[in-house]
């Protein structure tokens, strides 16, 4: 893979957005924008982070993670499949239809199932969080194999530290690895995590002009009908009558402010806050997951899980920020 390729992959998702701003409800064009937009900016942060903690209280009362995150990724999706239809956005056609598949299978099947149905096997939405934010640096492991160019030297420290954080982490949790729940859900987890940078990497190798977002929404609709039925057929799925009403909350507060509002938010940031700025949010999430869980569910919050989760996120964040400044240096030229 040519190394700008594997560059421009980490801030594609994000700088795609801005050509989406007429499909954005959220359109403030008064004084104190920015200020608007940093606040934007804040609630994607303790949102999207506290998502962990609705999952993790979802999957405590229903028999199979995997029925819970269909119906999550059922309504989510038609919410923005109706919003696009009702902008009048065209339907995909052809071969178009063939990426939008692919990455239902990679990023909701797979990536957000296996960190759903993790949940249930004695971690953490804390330890969920941060092992699914590790997610650039196996581009960097792939980058590795995969390319014949010279890997930047802080993606290589960014690299190291990242799993040394991680390193650090599970420490704290030798005695657990000896509960095959526990390693089950690691398992799940990194997995999850895997088949995301899979999906960033498809993303970009097979992007289309399609809308994205409104991709989005029909990966998550089919999804959901596929994670649904697969949980029916293994005979794990309950009647909907029988979900318990705190998973239902759950649900609720994963489509309602995991989805929409927070969506709605992080395009109004995005829109209005520099691409990098508005990206920090991936580095608060597991922090807001960490503290939020030792808060509300009395999760462990030991000085590994602390100094081995902010090792790891610096880790993230030198590999995120050294393909940044490689791709700015790059001519417009490569990359087509």
């Amino acid at each position: 893979m040519p190394l700008f390729d594997f560059n421009k992959t980490l801030s594609q998702s994000t700088d795609a957005i801005k050509s989406l701003s007429a499909f954005n409800p959220l359109t403030i064009h008064k004084k104190g924008t920015r200020a608007k937009a940093i606040f934007a900016l804040a609630l994607v942060c303790f949102l999207w982070g506290t998502t962990w903690l609705a999952s993790k209280e979802g999957v405590k009362h229903i028999p199979d993670g995997l029925q819970m995150a269909a119906i999550r990724q059922l309504l989510g999706g038609a919410c923005y499949v109706a919003f696009f239809l009702y902008k009048r956005a065209a339907l995909p056609k052809g071969n178009e239809w063939i990426p939008i598949l692919i990455l239902s299978f990679l990023n909701f099947m797979l990536s957000n199932g296996l960190s759903t149905l993790a949940l249930q096997y004695k971690i953490s939405a804390g330890l969920g969080a941060i092992i699914g934010a590790i997610f650039p640096l196996w581009l960097v492991v792939i980058g590795l194999f995969a390319s014949k160019d010279k890997m930047p030297i802080r993606a290589i420290v960014g690299l190291l530290l990242g799993f040394g954080g991680v390193c650090i982490i599970f420490y704290d949790h030798l005695n657990e690895f000896l509960d095959p729940q526990f390693r089950w859900g690691i398992s799940l987890s990194v997995i999850a995590t895997w088949t995301w940078a899979i999906a960033t990497l498809y993303t970009k190798k097979q992007a289309t002009h399609f809308n994205p977002y409104f991709s989005l929404g029909l990966q998550m609709v089919i999804s959901g009908i596929v994670l649904y039925t697969f949980s029916s057929a293994t005979g794990k799925a309950v009647p909907l009558t029988q979900v318990a009403w705190q998973s239902w909350a759950a649900i609720a507060y994963l489509v309602i402010f995991g989805s929409l509002i927070a969506f709605i938010c992080y395009l109004y940031a995005l829109q209005n806050l520099p691409t990098e700025q508005a990206s920090i949010y991936a580095y608060f999430n597991p922090i807001v997951a960490v503290i939020m869980g030792s808060i509300i569910f009395d999760e462990r919050l030991t000085i590994y899980l602390a100094i081995g989760g902010l090792v790891t996120l610096l880790g993230v964040y030198l590999v995120n920020k050294a393909y940044k400044i490689i791709t700015a240096e790059q001519p417009e030229t490569e990359g087509v």
